[in-house]
């Protein structure tokens, strides 16, 4: 199933797939209105010969007109289209260039120019104007004349959406909806029954048991995109083994070197490490599907450029800050997946490497946090969302994560701030937190 997950990702994102079936769906329906057109033979009178085309010359040159303008504002908006990647990469990262792409308008638009283009091409080679064979496409060239007016006004929207989706408020509002999104998808991540954590399993009892331990190398480099769940706990069920991941979607892997462990009563057969190898994804470029962090991280981008010198734009950083708060604020309600997963039996059969509370705080303010030590404004902001988090927090560990966040926001302020004051307010809000006790102090 993650599979067919990770395909139907792979095509739905990308900037091909969209317009070519626009351009499918153009061909076929100019032969269906030829087909039509051959069926009825409609001859246009009274009123509707202002409307519908009743000569050869008149559609020929209805049908060459659109396509012609069709084709060039097909070419305006590739070039309008560039222009805003450009900018965007400048603006706001090289990685937020996917999100530009695999917006559904800029593809309908372009795939919809293209697959008029080609309607009137096709429509257009069935005019015949000689007496014998004489056959004019009345109803096919009033269809291509609707499109031809329905993609001019697609043109003032593309336009409107284009200087819309530049600013950047509504990218911070793009992201952070896709962020809450995912989290709500990902989290709890459920990979056979879920256990607490206290409900660990006793592990030196079991590699008594299962004694034999292979390794297993990645098959090529790569960030790991996603992992087959379901198809994981069924192998490990079906072969009777334990498997161990050292990796979580996301991290890195590298091209021979070692990603998970099988434990096995005898051995692990080769059809067992072929399949637990085939069950991971791997690619160059981190995606949505599984990974958690993937759009904190362009959040952060955006905070980060904002940040530094040559922008010093405090007020985009902070409101990264608030979003990634809100989205902290909801994990701090959800319970996170057990890294030991059981089969429906009660059997372990999945140690997996997964992502934490702390982690996504990390994750969320720490480059923040050392970009903008210089700006009071941002450090002081994201006390306050520490704070907020820390309200929100009901778990021990979650409380401690947010204290550890705050001492670092403290010292960096202390260090940093260069006038008293902007110090003193930093504490108070630091000092108005009834913080949760860690056992180091």
């Amino acid at each position: 199933m993650e599979k067919i997950k990770y395909y139907l990702l792979k095509i739905n994102g990308s900037f091909w797939f969209l317009p070519t079936l626009i351009l499918l769906t153009a061909i076929v329906s100019a032969l269906g209105m030829i087909t039509i057109d051959q069926q009825i033979e409609y001859k246009p009178e009274g009123i509707f010969k202002f409307v519908f085309s009743d000569s050869a010359q008149s559609a020929e040159t209805i049908l060459s007109t659109i396509a012609a303008a069709m084709i060039g504002l097909a070419g305006t908006v590739f070039s309008i289209t560039l222009v805003v990647l450009t900018l965007a990469s400048s603006q706001f990262g090289a990685r937020l260039l996917r999100n530009f792409m695999y917006d559904r308008i800029n593809q309908v638009v372009l795939g919809t120019y293209i697959a008029t283009f080609m309607y009137c091409l096709l429509v257009l080679n069935t005019i015949k104007s000689t007496d014998e064979f004489g056959f004019i496409p009345v109803l096919s060239v009033f269809v291509a004349t609707i499109a031809a007016v329905a993609n001019i006004i697609l043109l003032i929207i593309f336009i409107h959406h284009i200087a819309t989706n530049i600013q950047t408020d509504k990218v911070i509002f793009d992201i952070s909806k896709a962020l809450h999104k995912d989290m709500e998808r990902i989290f709890p991540v459920k990979i056979g029954k879920n256990y607490k954590e206290e409900e660990e399993p006793n592990m030196p009892t079991l590699r008594t048991i299962y004694r034999d331990k292979t390794i297993l190398k990645s098959p090529k480099s790569g960030y790991l995109q996603s992992i087959d769940d379901e198809g994981i706990i069924k192998l490990a069920q079906e072969e009777n083994i334990i498997i161990k991941f050292y990796f979580k979607p996301g991290d890195y892997m590298v091209e021979n070197a070692p990603f998970c462990e099988v434990y096995a009563l005898k051995n692990c057969s080769q059809k067992a490490s072929k399949k637990i190898k085939n069950s991971i994804m791997l690619g160059n470029l981190r995606t949505s599907l599984q990974d958690a962090e993937f759009s904190i991280h362009q959040m952060v981008e955006i905070a980060a450029r904002a940040l530094s010198p040559g922008i010093n734009d405090p007020y985009t950083a902070i409101a990264c800050v608030d979003n990634l708060t809100s989205v902290l604020c909801y994990l701090t309600q959800i319970e996170f997946p057990s890294r030991y997963r059981y089969d429906q039996e009660d059997k372990l059969r999945v140690i997996a490497d997964r992502s934490s509370f702390a982690g996504m705080m990390n994750a969320s303010f720490n480059q923040i946090r050392q970009f903008g030590a210089g700006s009071p404004s941002v450090i002081i902001k994201m006390m306050e969302a520490v704070s907020m988090i820390h309200q929100m927090s009901s778990t021990r560990p979650h409380q401690l994560a947010a204290k550890r966040h705050a001492d670092m926001l403290l010292r960096t302020g202390q260090r940093a701030f260069a006038e008293a004051l902007d110090t003193a307010d930093l504490k108070e809000r630091y000092d108005r937190i009834e913080w949760v006790q860690s056992e180091e102090d």
